[in-house]
């Protein structure tokens, strides 16, 4: 698969076939590729925690808010829920405060090997942190940065050009298809010679 069509692929899905489950090894692999990836500074101040154990994903699940745009949705039913979390973390150790580059890079990075082997997640950002630290048992140098959600997709998302009225809002139809606009290309360059 090209890089293009991996990233047209690797879309924010909030469904999931539950029953699925995601191998604790499978998540290591995602990790061991996102490893590899830059770190400003090269401080490498990243680690993760991984689960593929039904209780504790319940537990992750209830400390976690889903696609605030869908305003009456509270996120997946039982039965949609992700069959996997890979919670990225800072270690103030190795750096005191953390801004959005290292995180985002291995959080895309993580979701695009995990399109490629069939398996689909979203980034969250939206997390009762402290209260998720303790029920996790985290040491206190480490801070939960985002929450990663996988397992195997159950929703169509359909990327679509923004309307006459330019929303982004995102949305779902009554057949559940999830849909995405996006800005048009020729509007996001603001300069070319």
């Amino acid at each position: 698969m090209s890089l293009s069509d991996l990233v047209a692929k690797n879309r924010s899905y909030r469904r999931f076939f539950q029953d699925h489950d995601v191998p604790l090894g499978t998540l290591k692999q995602l990790v061991a590729i996102a490893r590899l990836t830059p770190s400003a500074g090269n401080v490498q101040p990243l680690k993760y925690f991984l689960s593929a154990n039904r209780d504790q994903n319940a537990v992750i699940f209830s400390h976690i808010s889903w696609a605030a745009q869908l305003k009456d949705w509270r996120g997946p039913a039982e039965g949609e829920r992700p069959s996997a979390y890979i919670i990225i973390l800072g270690d103030k150790r190795l750096k005191p405060t953390f801004g959005y580059a290292d995180q985002g890079i291995v959080a895309q990075t993580i979701l695009l090997g995990a399109t490629e082997i069939g398996l689909g997640g979203v980034i969250i950002g939206s997390v009762r942190k402290d209260e998720l630290a303790l029920k996790l048992a985290l040491e206190s140098q480490l801070e939960i940065l985002l929450v990663l959600a996988l397992g195997k997709a159950k929703e169509q998302v359909v990327i679509e050009p923004l309307g006459a009225g330019g929303s982004t809002t995102y949305w779902r139809d009554s057949e559940q298809r999830h849909h995405v606009p996006k800005r048009a290309l020729e509007e996001l360059i603001v300069g070319a010679s």
